[in-house]
């Protein structure tokens, strides 16, 4: 089957769709160079890389680049075309044209904009709508968003489908070189990502704040951009706890940051699924996560971590005193986590799902683009 993802983002799901593919399909990649530069040796080299120009929003040199998109759509002749991510604004423009040649899917990893998404927000609502709409088929990432989605976007649940985000894997694989801290007393927290709203920055801070003295040791790391979690300070209990790391996050800093932390929080006050999670598997960490979301019943299925409340800064400290208390209990949930990354997360695991997927929506297509009748195959 020849597949081409379009990948305007975000850049390790989509590094991780690819590589999962790559041994069941012929892929092609189409990205734009400014996100992936540089990422070319995390991909499998089975993968045909198509690197272009893909310019900011309101630049007129966006006409050039869906020319460019769809020569090479045609060039590849492919079975399926899979946009991975609806949160485009140029794309919608083509998207009967990318319909016309093969099924057109795109994946929603968030059914509705997160609160504060500054970077989210930036574009018009509509067009995330609109190229979802315009899709014969949508992928989201649990079973719990699939209802949503179909309302949303105008879609019958029929044509909503549910596959996991796949593991993240190159910020382990990269910290395979790097020698670890050696361990300290106390527990090492990490939350990772982007600081907006929706992340619950402000309820960790006082989660800490509540814990007094109940974790000797406890030090909590936060790194990311967004909004600068020093600007809460008067939340904290013990300033003298925190490292904050604001701002973009190299690879090489990630990695260390993952594999030094004892525990992975994500106390999302809203979300629908989390790429840092898929991280945290891979380096076996045992996570923390409120539940919202797929966070919570994805987290219990794999028993990778506790679940809390959100906005229950009292359970969040309760959960970080627990790990702390039982080691024991902390090394069986970082098990489980990588076993869970290494299984069903597993991106090739989660490839033959797609080829699968991607099968099953081929045979409800004709030729002239409709999606409920008999597909017949032309000659290549």
């Amino acid at each position: 089957m020849r597949v081409v993802l379009i990948a305007p983002g975000p850049v390790d799901h989509a590094i991780a769709c690819a590589n999962g593919l790559a041994p069941h399909a012929e892929v092609t990649l189409i990205a734009p160079a400014r996100l992936y530069a540089g990422l070319e040796r995390w991909l499998d080299p089975r993968i045909t890389l198509r690197l272009i120009g893909w310019p900011r929003t309101r630049s007129p040199r966006n006409l050039a680049m869906l020319g460019r998109v769809m020569t090479l759509v045609r060039r590849a002749r492919p079975d399926v075309i899979h946009v991975l991510s609806n949160t485009t604004v140029w794309l919608n423009a083509i998207a009967p044209l990318l319909r016309a040649q093969a099924p057109l899917i795109t994946t929603v990893h968030d059914v509705t904009p997160h609160p504060g998404d500054r970077e989210t927000l930036q574009l018009p609502d509509w067009t995330a709508r609109l190229m979802a709409r315009q899709s014969g088929d949508l992928v989201v990432h649990g079973a719990g968003l699939r209802d949503g989605a179909a309302r949303r976007f105008d879609k019958p649940p029929s044509r909503v489908h549910v596959l996991p985000h796949p593991a993240i894997t190159r910020y382990a694989e990269a910290a395979c070189d790097m020698r670890p801290t050696p361990p300290a007393p106390g527990l090492r927290v990490l939350l990772f990502g982007r600081m907006f709203a929706y992340k619950g920055v402000d309820d960790l801070l006082r989660a800490e704040a509540l814990l007094g003295d109940r974790i000797p040791g406890l030090q909590l790391v936060l790194a990311g951009r967004g909004d600068d979690p020093n600007d809460l300070s008067g939340l904290m209990g013990d300033p003298g706890r925190y490292r904050i790391h604001h701002g973009f996050i190299a690879d090489d800093h990630a990695s260390r940051l993952f594999l030094d932390c004892d525990v992975v929080v994500l106390p999302y006050a809203e979300a629908s699924q989390s790429g840092v999670l898929m991280i945290a598997a891979t380096f076996g960490k045992p996570v923390i996560v409120t539940d919202v979301g797929e966070l919570g019943s994805t987290v219990r299925a794999a028993g990778a971590g506790l679940v809390v409340p959100p906005r229950d800064p009292a359970a969040l400290a309760d959960a970080m005193a627990l790990l702390h208390d039982d080691p024991a209990l902390r090394d069986r949930l970082g098990q489980a986590a990588a076993a869970w990354a290494d299984g069903p997360l597993r991106p090739d695991h989660v490839g033959a799902g797609m080829v699968a997927l991607y099968a099953l929506i081929r045979q409800k297509r004709d030729p002239l683009g409709r999606t409920d009748a008999p597909r017949i195959r032309q000659p290549d």
